[in-house]
């Protein structure tokens, strides 16, 4: 016995129809459910091939430490009364340069294991920076005589510093310097190598810097501005960048053969002085890392990631699922074929397998051809299936037809984001508009309204 009979009422059987495609919803749900599944499982495999290479990298500096004698005085109670004693402290004055120039090459490369991929890069960093004493050190409360600029710290950050490559030649004042590891700076965690350096010429000449460093990361690079004027000039052969942070690059040049994009940044953007006594930069986040809003950088992304397209796609499964319930309500009701609840389940299992087979597919060949691979299989099978439930070859082949159109819609829609809502609202009301103009004179009453009359 069929679930909708060709005695039942037009309504009823609308009504059943859609209970079924309810149903439906089940499956359906749990597709989504396996995309998010799948796409974790790709994550942590990236994660795995990316170990020991170096993750998303976030580099600063230079930055010149100076420590600095000062007095501090602390109250404390002695035989029952509070005396105040004064000691002396070192602190630390941490000297951001007056201008920096970096140019950055990022070599990409794609990494396999198994059926999952990630993009890893190694980035050739040169540049050159220039300190001065400020002049105003007054103001802060610091003699230059309480200065030990004998004893500055010459810090780079780096936020893995796994990735770091061959030692690098840092060259101050015309000296190259012994570099240690560690001691970075607070916008890489403290992630990064330093150099004990004898900065004394820096009271009366300004300090040039030339640095040239590798490193390696996987996903992004980032750059913590930090002096008076910084230009940095990003280029790579990948040739799907993303821009982002608080500062984009001017007029980026992307194209097939890669990207090059030009910053410049000024301390004034930044809102910092160039001169930090402990505790002026709260503000950049610790060791936490500095914030997104101080940061410059860009994100090597693959162009089609296929479980957002997969996902995105499944979201139309109900609209696949009432294109094809209303045109075979539509021969029962209209065309006198019969219909069975059964028929329906199994055409509606054949449309949310097609989602299954776009994942699995995807994740070997890619999103397009698997696209194609399980499309032409599900509108193969309805249609040889449409041809024994609707006892014609003719009718068959609007049912592959309709499909065929749903899917070259999808498709589109899935490619043109923009646009997605337009579209899909302009399909809705031409379908709408078909249904109502093929059901105008129907009887939805149907066997309810001729017992009536009878």
């Amino acid at each position: 016995m069929s679930f909708i009979s060709p005695n039942r009422s037009p309504s009823v059987k609308l009504a059943l129809a859609i209970v079924i495609g309810l149903i439906l919803s089940v499956p359906l749900f749990s597709v989504w459910l396996m995309v998010y599944d799948r796409e974790h499982q790709s994550a942590e495999a990236k994660a795995s091939i990316a170990e020991g290479w170096g993750g998303p990298q976030t580099l600063a500096g230079p930055l010149l430490v100076i420590p600095y004698r000062t007095q501090s005085t602390e109250n404390v109670v002695e035989n029952g009364r509070q005396v105040t004693r004064t000691h002396e402290v070192w602190q630390q004055l941490t000297l951001s340069p007056e201008t920096v120039s970096l140019a950055t090459d990022m070599r990409p490369d794609v990494r396999k294991r198994s059926i999952y991929e990630v993009v890893v890069y190694e980035a050739a960093v040169r540049g050159k920076a220039r300190f001065a004493m400020p002049a105003d050190l007054s103001r802060l409360g610091v003699a230059p005589a309480d200065l030990a600029l004998d004893r500055a710290e010459l810090r780079f950050g780096i936020s893995d510093p796994r990735g770091l490559g061959p030692n690098p030649a840092i060259v101050a004042g015309g000296q190259a310097l012994r570099l240690q590891p560690g001691g970075g700076t607070a916008a890489t965690g403290g992630g990064g190598f330093f150099s004990w350096i004898d900065a004394r010429n820096l009271a009366t000449t300004p300090m040039p810097v030339d640095f040239a460093y590798v490193v390696r990361g996987n996903g992004s690079l980032s750059l913590a501005p930090d002096a008076g004027e910084t230009l940095w000039q990003l280029r790579s052969a990948w040739p799907s960048p993303s821009f982002q942070g608080g500062f984009l690059p001017a007029k980026p040049q992307v194209g097939a053969q890669g990207f090059d994009a030009r910053y410049r940044i000024g301390n004034l953007a930044l809102g910092r002085s160039l001169v930090a006594k402990p505790g002026d930069r709260k503000d950049d986040g610790g060791e936490a890392g500095a914030t997104g809003t101080r940061l410059a950088g860009v994100s090597l992304i693959q162009p089609v990631d296929v479980y957002s397209q997969v996902n995105r796609a499944a979201k139309y499964g109900f609209l696949f699922i009432g294109f094809t319930f209303t045109a075979f309500l539509l021969f029962d009701l209209i065309g006198g074929v019969r219909v069975s609840g059964v028929e329906y389940l199994l055409v509606g299992a054949a449309l949310v397998l097609f989602f299954v087979l776009l994942l699995a597919f995807a994740e070997v060949i890619g999103f397009t051809p698997a696209y194609l691979v399980a499309a032409g299989a599900i509108v193969g099978l309805e249609t040889a299936y449409s041809a024994a439930v609707l006892g014609s070859w003719r009718r068959a082949t609007f049912v592959g037809a309709l499909l065929g159109a749903l899917y070259v819609i999808l498709y589109v829609l899935l490619s043109l984001e923009a646009f997605s809502l337009l579209i899909g609202s302009l399909m809705l009301f031409v379908a709408l508009a078909a249904v109502m103009y093929l059901t105008r004179n129907l009887n939805w009453g149907g066997k309810a309204a001729a017992e009536a009359e009878a």
